[in-house]
């Protein structure tokens, strides 16, 4: 089984002013003359991590990391202004012209899978390949799955913690009433709410739940920019027409694409990875028979490096 490549600190960091005052960390990790990736992460709001940096070869990548609008440590936090997937679609097109680059391979898991497809659908010229974890097409099903019934059946104790914030008659809106304490003007009610809705999907994102990952869910920093931007981009069923990632799969078709999921995957379903390979055959689908949504789940981990080294045989190819 492969796993995560040596611990490895970015040779560059810096921030890229976008529009509205927004400014996106960026890191850029590996080799600087290497082939260039750039690596989107999930939530909408969750930010990057250091064990991130380490799912490519450095000595063979140029892997580009960044924090998408109001997460980690882009500025200013959790801020829900101006922030949309079109927003971000044109924040990656806006780096990789800033950074010279001419193409890459976006690799992106969960959330970061349905923007991969959206930038891909939408710049199909600057895209080699693409590596999608964990499939979410953003349909009002898929949200409705997660935040009204459906994976409540199946973590009941977890459930009834992330009930709590909700009066008992808001109960059959779920994802409305998080938006209303989520954006409350008292601090003391959005904190509280940020930390039951990031902890319910911590709880709920490994096969088996662990203690360490729920924790950090429910940090305040993490807590309050993941839940404030995922409740509002499902709210606004993130800015996608109706099956608009599958409808235009024909954009992409021509792409090496490799779609990864967890067969108990409980936050995205694995009829989402199921559907898309579907649409879109050319693609190379392997579903994980044991594991999650994470992606730092063993299975699932050994085929996303897989996937990564397939890649480098890719730019070997078109180089020749």
């Amino acid at each position: 089984m492969r796993t995560l490549f040596g611990e490895i600190e970015p040779y560059n960091t810096f921030y890229l002013p976008v529009s509205n005052g927004h400014s996106l960390y960026v890191e850029e990790v590996g080799n600087p003359n290497g082939q260039p990736a750039v690596f989107l992460h999930g939530g909408p709001g969750g930010g990057i991590s250091p064990n991130h940096r380490r799912l490519f070869d450095p000595a063979h990548y140029r892997l580009i990391l960044f924090d998408q609008r109001g997460a980690g440590q882009s500025k200013p936090h959790a801020s829900l202004e101006q922030n949309t997937t079109w927003d971000l679609v044109a924040d990656i097109e806006a780096l990789r012209e800033h950074l010279n680059i001419k193409q890459w391979l976006a690799f992106g898991g969960s959330w970061g899978s349905t923007l991969a497809l959206a930038y891909a659908q939408t710049h199909p010229q600057s895209v080699t390949a693409l590596i999608l974890r964990g499939i979410f097409l953003c349909r009002p099903e898929e949200i409705a799955w997660f935040y009204q019934e459906g994976t409540s059946w199946i973590f009941p104790d977890f459930w009834e913690e992330f009930q709590r914030p909700v009066p008992p008659e808001q109960r059959h809106r779920m994802v409305e009433t998080y938006y209303e304490l989520l954006t409350s003007p008292d601090e003391r009610v959005r904190l509280e709410a940020a930390k039951a809705w990031s902890k319910w999907e911590g709880s709920a994102c490994k096969l088996k739940p662990d203690a360490k990952v729920i924790d950090h869910f429910e940090e305040a920093h993490h807590a309050l920019a993941m839940s404030r931007i995922e409740c509002h981009y499902f709210i606004h069923n993130c800015w996608l027409e109706e099956n608009q990632l599958l409808r235009d799969v024909s954009k992409i078709r021509h792409i090496p694409t490799w779609i990864i999921h967890g067969r108990y995957d409980v936050v995205c379903p694995v009829r989402n990875a199921w559907e898309l390979h579907q649409a879109f055959p050319e693609a190379q689908l392997q579903i994980i028979p044991d594991a999650g949504h994470a992606y730092d789940e063993p299975g699932i981990l050994n085929a996303l490096i897989e996937a990564t080294d397939a890649c480098k045989s890719l730019a070997a190819v078109a180089s020749t």
